[in-house]
């Protein structure tokens, strides 16, 4: 974690010392006083409904060396840090103090950083990734979904002295985000893992997407290297327009000939868990499997042997790393219900690139049950989420599914409209107002032969009807 004197904190994110020994060293950084340790820095952000302002006095209490306000600090929280020895800072923007106290925690840690954005597929690709570095470098890593403003920072400053390897996943909510993420974490390699229409209703179309997810590349110097699948259709838009202009080297990936990592011979167990051949540019190649279910898997696995191959990662390793991998929960989970039926638990996120290929696999799999797909709502589609949800209901019901269950509000109509349009019959189709409905509807109704995709937006929170049925 960062180590950085009173001074330091300072001069690297222009802020103000109101109070205290600027000799003072500080250890760690947290946003939350409840996690205070002994000489953290304590940054306060106000909130709509909390002010983190308010809790500086027990960040003090709890053994902070370093309170950073947005207010003037009253009387009394100046006095409980001068009776500690702790000092007070004063910044006007928390996040640009956070990301420019983890820029210069960035420049002390003398790591590789591997910076990893796009549509779908982040995490899954950074927790390959995290599994391969780790056969050589000491490795610190995203956790969770702390990929924002807020989220890399922590990242970052939570990184121990010794780490060798940095891998940051970047998210975004709008323009300039992700640039803002680069500048701050500046990455050796990064990896788009795809231009898909998450946030579409906030960026207008995919293009606009494209050069947000294409901002990684801000913070990089030349010679890096962008990590990209060669089928995109925003690849050559990227490539030539925005990485090559820079002095980043695209690395492609994908099943075409010609990619500097091509994946070939694809096929899916019983278990649904792909084998397939990597063939890299250097003319090295394994034979291999993942042991996570998904052909939609195979591309970030890809990305994150491009990035190992690079980083001196031998092929062996990267094969055998392949074959014991674990990924964040509720990504792809397959977990066993109480009444026996398999769970596939990919209720974390979605976008309707990640439902078709949950549909995929849900119709992969073998099944003597029924197959049905529980689907929440996707958010962050703005003027096109119900033709986009229609278009997922259209997917569904070309799936040929014993049951689809829709849960949401219009968005959650749309789908199972186009499904019924599609041809599903209206027994076989259902919505559900919300996750509590669906709870109460579906507790007791799969049986041990069944195969059920359970996947929706967070804000949907499906997560707690599989917990209801597992």
């Amino acid at each position: 974690m960062i180590e950085i004197t009173v001074s330091d904190i300072v001069e690297a994110t222009a802020s103000r010392l109101v109070c205290g020994d600027p000799a003072r060293t500080c250890r760690g950084c947290t946003i939350d006083s409840r996690k205070v340790g002994r000489d953290a820095i304590f940054v306060a952000f106000p909130g709509e409904r909390v002010d983190g302002n308010a809790f500086a006095a027990s960040a003090l209490e709890a053994g902070a060396g370093c309170v950073v306000m947005t207010v003037d600090a009253p009387e009394g929280v100046r006095a409980a840090a001068e009776e500690r020895g702790a000092a007070i800072v004063r910044t006007d923007d928390p996040t640009a103090f956070m990301l420019d106290l983890a820029s210069w925690w960035r420049d002390r840690l003398g790591a590789r950083v591997v910076g990893i954005t796009g549509s779908i597929g982040k995490t899954t690709t950074k927790d390959v990734l995290t599994a391969l570095l780790a056969r050589r470098y000491r490795v610190h890593a995203t956790s969770g979904n702390f990929n924002n403003l807020i989220g890399l920072p922590l990242t970052v400053l939570s990184a121990p002295r010794d780490t060798e390897a940095l891998v940051v996943e970047m998210g975004m909510d709008g323009r300039g985000q992700i640039e803002r993420l680069s500048r701050c974490a500046r990455p050796d390699i990064a990896v788009i893992t795809k231009v898909g229409t998450s946030h579409i209703g906030m960026l207008g179309s995919r293009e606009n997407i494209a050069r947000a997810k294409a901002e990684i590349v801000c913070g990089m110097r030349p010679g890096g290297a962008l990590v990209m699948g060669a089928s995109d259709d925003y690849f050559a838009f990227i490539r030539d327009g925005i990485a090559v202009p820079a002095g980043i080297e695209v690395v492609s990936c994908g099943s075409g000939d010609g990619c500097d990592v091509m994946v070939s011979a694809i096929e899916l167990g019983e278990d649904g868990c792909p084998s397939f051949d990597v063939t890299f540019s250097d003319g090295a190649r394994i034979s291999t499997r993942l042991s996570v279910p998904g052909a939609q898997a195979v591309i970030n696995a890809a990305y994150a042997a491009a990035v190992a191959r690079r980083m001196g990662i031998d092929p062996s390793e990267i094969d055998a790393a392949f074959g014991a991998l674990e990924l964040t929960a509720r990504r792809v989970d397959v977990r066993r219900a109480v009444s026996g039926a398999r769970i596939i638990d990919d209720s974390y996120n979605a976008a309707p690139e990640s439902v078709a290929a949950g549909l995929d696999l849900l119709c992969s799999l073998p099944c003597t049950g029924s197959r049905i797909a529980v689907l929440g709502e996707m958010g962050e589609l703005g003027e096109e989420s119900a033709r986009l949800h229609a278009l997922t209901g259209a997917y569904a019901a070309a799936k040929k599914l014993s049951l689809l269950v829709c849960v949401g509000g219009e968005a959650a109509r749309a789908m199972a409209g186009a499904a019924r349009m599609l041809g599903m019959s209206d027994d076989a189709v259902q919505v559900m107002d919300d996750t509590d409905a669906a709870i109460a509807a579906l507790s007791d109704a799969f049986g041990p032969e069944d195969l059920v995709l359970v996947k929706g937006s967070r804000f949907v929170g499906l997560d707690r009807l599989v917990e209801e049925v597992c």
